[in-house]
């Protein structure tokens, strides 16, 4: 066990760098495992592997899954040809040093140093979720600025291109490309033969990539082999405005698409370079509807005729975006580091991870224009199992939703209440997901045989609902599907005091009989429905769900607490054994406060003498836990210190260089190894305490 006042002395000052991270210079807040470049959703999901100190131009950037995203970036400067960005040794040149790196919600920005010449290297993935629009745009920003670092003036010219492994991870497969030069250059690719709806190795299999930049004076592109594009600036300083129009497997002679920017004489700080990068499909996703499918589309549609207006849009946008990130980023700082600085910085390496996972879509009328109305949020189960809207998953990323914009949680549980009221899945408890393994097809279960976690997700349902209702006071969910929560509050009143042998969230933990926490989040959700009737003015229920949760609650006390008082068990009757009941959290998000407060201060003692050295462990069966449910404990126990040591230990795990992969939430308490999991929206769940009034309830 690791002691918490040994760690109290230094949260505030301790960051180790893990071996080999000399290279990158200094990193800040936290030295992640990956770094979130273009992350916008489940399709344009670029990283730098960064757990073992990589730098941006010694190592290839990679999607999540760990396929290379070939991009490459150079600076020459009086002549001299530096590599900033990207790991190809075919082409001889210099290396840029790099100096620091920054990370916000929004943003991560790389300092290099090439010659007399500092770069400024931005990647701006945008959170906007309070214009839908831009914040559906499948789009992120690279920005390029170059400071004279001696005084004097230099000759500055900069080039990037990415590579035809941004449209497919599987390398034999054949692209087709294009390049429009008019106020914009515009590279696009793709597969030439593409399946709709379909992902081989969690890559679409349809769409296209996008890399953009203004056809300002001194600007100009290429495509063609890796080599021979990259050779060319670096030679010639300029690009020959060509395309190569021998369409190929990736792998073949590995085709680029590249565009140079001659900034002239930098004698103080250029103006920046951006360009944009983007995968776009139309329709997005496939809906189960009644008596049918329909193919949505993302939200952005609606406002433009056609990508190449969109893709304008959204370049010319730059500057007045990145003010806009900018503000963000310093209120999310603001509000997380309330808490803690440590936990300031979890927060900020969680947002762009969680929302590159959801994708706001809208259908259209009859007459084929968009309904604006008619908006359904849709979150892909990344990395774990690919599922179309998993109800346990959009749960523990039901904080950021809070925090960030509640209407977008409102579009996310919109899918599946449709679907259900329809009557095509026939069980009497909420569905698990709209699709199993197959985003993009939210194809419904219409046999009723989806992952069945009948308690865990009515809980979910209810809780969820009732939170959004209270935040915004909009009760059109409520009244809407008034039958439906009733109904599932029906099931948990049959099956929540004492929960038969089930599945829960944790479902890699196993199926198990009176699951201590489930019946916490069953119990919360009975209450959920009495607030919810109380809402719509149904007293009557509303009085009746109330009675029969506190009375859950009295013989839940008898039931799951050890004989000697100390803790709760794991599952009844199983005196030696205990869990984290992070669902306890739900209580205080809702304000019910079913639950006694003796039962906080029981749960937050005997947690005291139990972390390791990287967190408490789920439960006594393992000694693995979660890091969303870390931060739910935290949240729920009554001690600061405690608080201080859970986060901190998430913090140690997210920064301790045993991974190189974006944030992998499942992970072992003593070592600090990550086992699965990567790049998930649940770490949405770390913003826990910025989600609702968590001074009231210490």
């Amino acid at each position: 066990m690791f002691p918490i006042t040994t760690v109290i002395i230094f949260l505030s000052s301790l960051f180790i760098l893990p071996s080999g991270a000399d290279v990158t210079g200094s990193i800040s807040p936290l030295n992640p495992g990956a770094v979130p470049l273009a992350v916008r959703s489940p399709y344009l999901s670029c990283w730098l592997a960064q757990g073992g100190g990589n730098a941006l131009n010694t190592a290839w950037t990679t999607m999540y899954t760990g396929t290379i995203l070939g991009w490459v970036g150079y600076v020459k400067v009086d002549g001299k040809t530096f590599k900033f960005l990207g790991n190809d040794g075919k082409v001889p040149v210099d290396q840029a040093v790099q100096k620091n790196l920054q990370i916000t919600s929004t943003q991560s920005t790389f300092t290099l140093t090439a010659g007399s010449v500092d770069l400024t290297v931005n990647f701006l993935s945008p959170v906007e979720p309070d214009n839908l629009v831009n914040h559906s745009f499948p789009f992120s920003y690279l920005a390029v600025t170059a400071t004279s670092n001696d005084g004097q003036s230099h000759s500055v010219q900069v080039y990037t291109d990415i590579s035809a492994e941004w449209v497919t991870g599987n390398v034999s497969q054949i692209v087709s490309w294009s390049t429009s030069a008019g106020d914009m250059i515009t590279h696009q690719a793709q597969l030439v033969d593409q399946t709709p709806f379909v992902e081989v190795g969690d890559r679409i299999q349809y769409g296209s990539v996008y890399y953009a930049t203004s056809n300002t004076q001194g600007t100009t592109y290429q495509s063609g082999e890796d080599e021979v594009v990259r050779s060319q600036f670096v030679n010639n300083t300029t690009l020959l405005n060509t395309q190569d129009t021998q369409f190929r497997a990736v792998s073949d002679r590995w085709p680029v698409f590249g565009m140079a920017h001659d900034l002239g004489q930098v004698s103080s700080t250029s103006a920046p370079v951006v360009w944009s990068v983007g995968h776009v499909r139309d329709p997005a996703v496939e809906y189960i509807v009644q008596g049918g499918f329909q193919n949505r589309s993302l939200y952005f549609w609606s406002q433009y005729l056609n990508i190449s207006d969109a893709i304008s849009a959204f370049h010319d946008d730059y500057p007045p975006a990145l003010m806009r990130a900018n503000s963000f980023d310093q209120q999310v700082k603001r509000d997380a580091q309330a808490i803690s600085n440590d936990y300031a910085d979890l927060v900020a390496l969680s947002i762009r991870q969680s929302f590159a996972a959801s994708e706001i879509t809208i259908s259209k009328n009859g007459d084929g224009i968009f309904d604006t109305s008619d908006v359904l949020m849709f979150l892909k189960e990344i990395s774990s199992d690919g599922d179309v809207s998993t109800v346990d998953v959009i749960f523990p990323t039901w904080p950021l939703y809070l925090y960030t914009s509640p209407a977008l949680g409102k579009y996310t549980l919109l899918p599946l209440f449709e679907y259900q009221a329809t009557g095509q899945y026939s069980n009497q408890w909420s569905i698990h997901d709209l699709g199993d393994r197959s985003y993009p097809k939210a194809v419904g279960h219409n046999d009723g045989k989806d992952e069945a976690m009948p308690v865990e997700e009515c809980g979910n349902m209810l809780i969820m609902t009732l939170s959004y209702t209270q935040r915004t006071g909009d009760k059109s969910l409520i009244s809407t599907y008034y039958s439906l929560l009733d109904q599932w509050a029906q099931f948990l009143i049959t099956d929540s005091l004492i929960p038969a042998n089930q599945l829960s969230t944790d479902n890699f933990a196993r199926s198990l009989t009176n699951q201590t926490n489930l019946a916490i989040k069953g119990i919360i959700g009975i209450k959920a429905m009495s607030e919810i009737a109380s809402l719509m003015g149904d007293g009557a229920r509303s009085s009746n769900y109330s009675s029969i949760a506190s009375s859950y609650v009295d013989q839940f006390m008898g039931l799951a607490m050890s004989s000697d008082s100390k803790h709760l068990t794991l599952n009844y009757g199983n005196e030696t054994s205990w869990g984290l009941s992070y669902n306890l959290y739900a209580d205080k998000l809702l304000g019910t406060n079913l639950f006694p407060d003796s039962l906080y201060q029981t749960q937050t003692s005997w947690y005291s003498n139990l972390v390791n050295e990287f967190g408490l462990p789920l439960d006594t069966r393992n000694t693995f836990t979660l890091s969303g449910w870390e931060i739910w404990t935290a949240a729920i126990v009554k001690s600061t210190s405690l608080r201080d040591h859970l986060i901190f230990s998430v913090h140690q795990y997210a920064a301790n260089g045993n991974s190189d992969r974006p944030f992998t939430d499942w992970y072992d308490t003593k070592d600090g190894k990550s086992i699965l999991f990567t790049a998930r929206p649940v770490v949405g769940a770390h913003l826990a305490f910025v989600s609702y009034s968590y001074q009231a309830f210490l």
